[in-house]
Order: structure tokens, then C-alpha cells, then sequence
């Protein structure tokens, strides 16, 4: 695909009846799906939203399903339609002409007012039976109108806060809030528009009713291969703390490296951030700062394995973020048998039950962090471990069998599994 001279000169959208799902051939059959994923962040971005939609895309094809995903372009000049292999399966990109939003260190995106011309031509080529869109914002948008339009059915997942947003505006303030809220009042229009939305956690929908003023946001688990992670269970020999993800104000790192200054010394606490963002280089003068440099590692993005081996050999997880609506790397920690210390926000309780299989410490509160740390890394043997086995456990209910099974009943327009 490369971009089009072609002026948008189609009509404009007129909305249509809610659709059947398209009709299964045969009594008792049941064919494989030809699914559109619309996704504004997929590889080579790296956060969670994309690490969803690169899970949930080859889960579906390990299924049988004929997957296509309509994504930004690593530049304007690398669009068209490509086989990638994601996740170990092969499926079909159609990478979309994007543009580099310079006051990110990699974002790229699609000019929004060409959302829908794209929009159009990929719907022409696939013909697909759902459209999953993983974001309301630019190609998500595009493809609800569109889809809305020619009867086929749209099924919308938010990862979106208004603090994942905040950071990368150039605009003052009072501006950007004003813009938010426009935002999401087209948001609402775009989702009235689908079969059904989803959200990672019962909070995250919540917190989407109410922001929107919608009803029925169905709180679908992003999931996790927990099997591709390994627990140690023995007792540790050194104090080894680890975060996982991107190194942004909204992830708040910089009070956990706060707290590290402010354990005692005695503990030998070392910490491992693994990640790349827009605020490492302010991180690490930070830590300069607070003369901490010997006991911090910035990692910056790794293998999986090489993440993998730092999360089973960790003693404990530390997460500070105030804008998760669920939170992969968490998950991911749990499916390694750590004990978690997170700051106590928006879904992040949901994962960390306090005293269970971890703590729960106030939002940007550094003493009560350096309490539940130091709480953890002071513990018995026992305690850790069952600690351990609470989180090995917690993690089952985000299986990502289960998740797959419940797309796949709202592709169908099914009952949702139990």
C-alpha cells in the first residue's frame, strides 16, 4: 500500500442499524473468522496496548482465524501490505503511512483526516467479518465509521487514560485539558457505534462509564501466557527490586528511585528498570542525584528472554504508575513468583491484593513506599514464599485462553464464556 493523491471525496457516514455477526455456513459448522485489528500502537512501538494487540492477533491465528492488522508504518515511506511474523505467527500487516510525533521518542501516527480514505481501501481489500479496534483515536475511528457504514460489526477496546495522553502534547495546560475533553466526547460517539467495548478490568470500565457516560463496558483481561514465565522459589541471597515498562512521568519512577535513597543501606538494594522512554535521561541524572548510581541498571529494551531471566531472578516487583488500567508487565511479574509493591491507582489493585501477594502503597507517597518495600525484603522465608504462591495464583484468572475464548464470542455475537 503506498499513499494515495486520491482526494476523500465519499460522502459522509450515516449510521446504520447494529449488525448480525456474518452468517456461519452449515448446520452445526463453524468456519474460521476473517478478522480487521485497527490498531494505532503495534510493533516496533513498545508499551502494553500494543503488546496486547501483537498477543490477541497471534493468538487468534494459533486458532485458525485469518487475521489482518491495519497499523502506522515505521515511517510514510515503509507503508503497504506485508506477511510479518508476530509472536511466533505469520499474518498480514497492512502498515499504514505514518509520521514521526517528534515530542515522543517513537511514536508515529496517521494523519487523522486520511483515517478514513485508509480506512476504505483496507476494508475493500479484506472484507472482513468484525473489525477489533484497539483505539478510538486515529485508525480506530477511521474504521468504526466506515465498517458502521457497510454493516459490519466493531468491537472496541480502550487502553486509554487521559495521563497517557498528557505527556506527549505540546499545547499549554488549560489547552490540553480542553482537548481531552473534546476527545473524549468524540470517544463516545465512536464507541456508540460498536457491538460492544471492552477495557482490561472492572475499575477500567468504570472508570470509562463514567468519563463517557456509556453502559455495559465488558472488562476483558489482556492476558498472559503464564507458561512461558519461570518461578524460583527458593530464598533469595541478594536484594534485587525490578520495574518493567515505559520510562514515563506517568509511570512515576522517580519515586521508587527515591525510596531506593531512602532504604537502609544495610539491605544492599539493587534496582533494575528495564525499558526505554522519553525520561531516562532525567532518571538517570536523578540518580545521580541521589548517589545511587552504583545500585541502579537502566536496561532499556531487552529480548524476551533476557527479560524473562530478570523477572525469575528478582526479589521483588515495583510498580509506582498512576494510569494502568491493568498493567502486562505486572502480570508478567506474577506469572514469575514475585511479590509485588505497587502504587495503590486505578487498576493496579485489581492484580496486587495488600497483604496477599503483595503491597499496596499511596500514589507518590515515598515513606509508605520505602515501609512496603522494606516490609517485603525483610520477611521470613515463609512469608515470601507464600507471598510467591499468592501471585502464581492470581495470575491464573488472566489465562489467555480465557481471553481469546471471550473475543471470540463477541466476534460471533455469542454468549461471553463464564
Amino acid at each position: 500500500m503506498t499513499e494515495s493523491a486520491t482526494p476523500d471525496d465519499h460522502p459522509a457516514e450515516t449510521p446504520a442499524p447494529a449488525p448480525a455477526a456474518a452468517p456461519e455456513p452449515g448446520a452445526g459448522t463453524r468456519r474460521p473468522l476473517k478478522i480487521l485489528i485497527g490498531a494505532d500502537t503495534f510493533l516496533p512501538h513498545v508499551n502494553g496496548a500494543a503488546r496486547f494487540a501483537e498477543r490477541l492477533a497471534a493468538g487468534l491465528v494459533a486458532r485458525g482465524h485469518e487475521v489482518h492488522v491495519m497499523a502506522p508504518s515505521e515511517t510514510h515511506r515503509k507503508s503497504g501490505r506485508f506477511t510479518e511474523v508476530i509472536e511466533g505467527q505469520p499474518m498480514t500487516m497492512h502498515r499504514i503511512p505514518s509520521w514521526r510525533w517528534y515530542p515522543h521518542d517513537w511514536l508515529t501516527f496517521v494523519m487523522p483526516f486520511r483515517s478514513k480514505h485508509y480506512a476504505r481501501r483496507v476494508l475493500d481489500e479484506v472484507q472482513p467479518d468484525v473489525v477489533h479496534s484497539q483505539s478510538h483515536i486515529v485508525i480506530g475511528r477511521g474504521l468504526t465509521r466506515i465498517a458502521r457504514q457497510r454493516g459490519i460489526p466493531v468491537v472496541a477496546t480502550n487502553h486509554v487514560m487521559a495521563e497517557n495522553v498528557l505527556d506527549f502534547t505540546v499545547l499549554p495546560a488549560p489547552i490540553t485539558k480542553y482537548a481531552i475533553k473534546l476527545a473524549w466526547e468524540d470517544a463516545k460517539r465512536t464507541f456508540d457505534m460498536t457491538r460492544a467495548v471492552t477495557t482490561p478490568t472492572r475499575k477500567a470500565a468504570e472508570f470509562l462509564e463514567h468519563t463517557i457516560d456509556i453502559e455495559n463496558v465488558i472488562p476483558v483481561s489482556c492476558g498472559i501466557e503464564a507458561s512461558n514465565y519461570t518461578a524460583d522459589l527458593t530464598p533469595r541471597d541478594a536484594h534485587r527490586l525490578v520495574f518493567v515498562g515505559r520510562l514515563t512521568t506517568e509511570k512515576q519512577i522517580d519515586v521508587v528511585l527515591r525510596a531506593v535513597a531512602r532504604l537502609d543501606p544495610a539491605l544492599d538494594v539493587r534496582f533494575d528498570i528495564v525499558g526505554k522512554g522519553d525520561q531516562r535521561r532525567n532518571l538517570e541524572e536523578l540518580t545521580a542525584e541521589l548517589g545511587i548510581g552504583d545500585r541502579v541498571h537502566f536496561h532499556g529494551h531487552t529480548t524476551d528472554e533476557e527479560l524473562r531471566g530478570l523477572l525469575t531472578n528478582a526479589s521483588l516487583f515495583v510498580i509506582a504508575s498512576i494510569a494502568e488500567l491493568q498493567s502486562i508487565a505486572t502480570m508478567e511479574a506474577m506469572a514469575s513468583g514475585l511479590p509485588i509493591v505497587a502504587a495503590d491507582a486505578v487498576a493496579l489493585p485489581h492484580l496486587v491484593h495488600d497483604g496477599e501477594n503483595g503491597y499496596l502503597f499511596r500514589p507518590g507517597d515515598v515513606d509508605d513506599l520505602v515501609e512496603k518495600l522494606t516490609t517485603v525484603l525483610t520477611q521470613s522465608p515463609e512469608e515470601r514464599l507464600r507471598m510467591q504462591r499468592a501471585s502464581l495464583e492470581g495470575v491464573k484468572v488472566h489465562d489467555m485462553k480465557r481471553t481469546l475464548d471471550t473475543f471470540e464470542a463477541l466476534y460471533r455475537d455469542e454468549p461471553l464464556p463464564e
